[in-house]
């Protein structure tokens, strides 16, 4: 094998590890059901954001999708959610590298704030919007009735944000930390990668 081809490959290895440890996360966060809107998507969404525009994209939509799978609740509210989802995701991955470059670190703090515009872009995109343009409702009626609903995903992805976005952001530093000794023991054996 090439020494590129290393690279490629442990590269693609630690990404493949990332993604599951944060699927992992976030679809046992779901099934344990803390809060009444317990969604820790945007929460987990928000460390792969920190790690590039693929995993802000990827992650959440094979988040979405990988649940409502599971759950037995695949359909068009997939796409709707996972595509806002996805975008949300890509979005805070260039706000994040934005403010990598201008020296500010990204840790709980910036997961909290992030987390809370998240979900209320996420609430108004997949409630009034969707709901009205998809339920024949009044875009007045469905904005009161996603009121409650976002109290509710705010509550939820304040706790993650604060808790469980620090741990996996460490967890998943940890994984590249690995990834980059590797490759430093790879290169003394003469295989640069």
């Amino acid at each position: 094998m090439t020494a590129r081809g290393l690279r490629i490959g442990l590269a693609s290895a630690t990404r493949l590890v990332l993604l599951a440890v944060s699927l992992g996360v976030t679809i046992a966060l779901r099934w344990v059901r803390l809060f009444p809107n317990n969604d820790p998507i945007m929460a987990v969404t928000l460390p792969c954001a920190k790690r590039g525009r693929v995993a802000a994209l990827v992650f959440p939509i094979a988040a979405m999708v990988l649940f409502d799978v599971l759950s037995q609740r695949l359909g068009v509210w997939t796409v709707v959610t996972a595509a806002t989802y996805g975008l949300l995701g890509l979005g805070f991955s260039y706000v994040f590298s934005a403010l990598t470059k201008r020296g500010r670190s990204i840790g709980a703090a910036t997961f909290l704030v992030s987390g809370v515009v998240g979900v209320l872009v996420f609430d108004f995109v997949t409630g009034p919007v969707m709901s009205s343009a998809m339920f024949h409702m009044s875009f007045g009626e469905a904005f009161v009735g996603q009121i409650p609903f976002t109290v509710k995903h705010l509550g939820s992805v304040a706790v993650y944000a604060l808790v469980v976005s620090p741990v996996l952001d460490g967890a998943l530093r940890q994984v590249e930390k690995g990834e980059k000794a590797i490759e430093r023991k790879l290169a003394a054996t003469g295989h640069p990668a």
